[in-house]
């Protein structure tokens, strides 16, 4: 127990890249130390979070010193840290090689196909609206701030605003996810197989939870009732019911994510 004490785990709101690496730390009953980045306060472009992660992203995994940044990365080091830390009906990650490398190719697809994507209309909904918000001045101070190209791209557009052929092709691989999704339910009961594993955590977090209330338009529960299903088993799992009821400062009105109430 005195080993898993030494876990540090920094996170914004259960969400996303947070929830991603958030839900197999309580799945696996590890103990660790929650520090909250406060994404709205710009606190993972500060100096202090930036001395431990230069790109200035979360979730970050802190392991006795070893610095575990990128989610898939950590999910991967804590199956392979804590091995035998495990839930009582499966290993996250499957032990057979088939099993594993299904997962693998689950969690290839979320995070290449699926999470920019749904991300693109998180920044368009959320983060513009933060964005035009704040003074000219002290926008690009901001933008001087943040370590990776990419993301001060990304803050740049949120800004003015995403285009809408930009948004209309997300919107596009979103629904391939979602129809790509449903015909595997159809085949097994999890996405890699029979039991619960990473890769149904990843399309949960970046997707699953939440594709309902971010695209009322797609109709969902109408196109994707095994998808539904899924999705309520997935919440109802007590580490993953434990884990959303982790710290969020974000605005009510910008829970574009999470929905008003969870």
């Amino acid at each position: 127990m005195e080993r898993f004490m030494a876990l540090k785990y920094y996170h914004a709101e259960p969400l996303a890249n947070s929830l991603k690496s958030m839900a197999p730390l309580k799945e696996k009953g590890l103990d660790y130390e929650s520090v909250y980045v406060d994404l709205h306060k710009f606190e993972q472009h500060s100096e202090w979070f930036t001395a431990i992660n230069p790109e200035g992203q979360v979730p970050v995994l802190d392991h006795d010193g070893a610095i575990i940044t990128h989610t898939t990365v950590i999910n991967e080091y804590l199956e392979d840290a804590f091995p035998d830390a495990q839930p009582a009906d499966a290993p996250l990650r499957p032990r057979d090689p088939v099993g594993a490398a299904r997962m693998r190719y689950w969690n290839k697809f979320v995070d290449e196909h699926v999470m920019n994507f749904v991300s693109m209309h998180g920044w368009h909904r959320m983060v513009g609206v933060i964005a035009r918000n704040i003074e000219s001045g002290d926008f690009e101070k901001l933008l001087e701030s943040i370590p990776l190209p990419d993301q001060r791209k990304k803050w740049s557009t949120a800004r003015s605003g995403f285009s809408e052929a930009d948004l209309a092709n997300a919107t596009a691989k979103i629904e391939y996810a979602v129809e790509k999704v449903e015909k595997q339910l159809a085949q097994s009961r999890w996405l890699a197989g029979d039991t619960y594993t990473l890769a149904d955590i990843n399309f949960y977090s970046h997707c699953g939870m939440m594709v309902e209330r971010m695209f009322p338009e797609m109709d969902i529960a109408i196109r994707a009732p095994r998808l539904i299903e899924w999705r309520d088993r997935v919440t109802a799992r007590p580490a993953m019911a434990e884990a959303l009821k982790s710290e969020d400062r974000t605005a009510p009105g910008l829970r574009v994510w999470s929905g008003e109430v969870r």
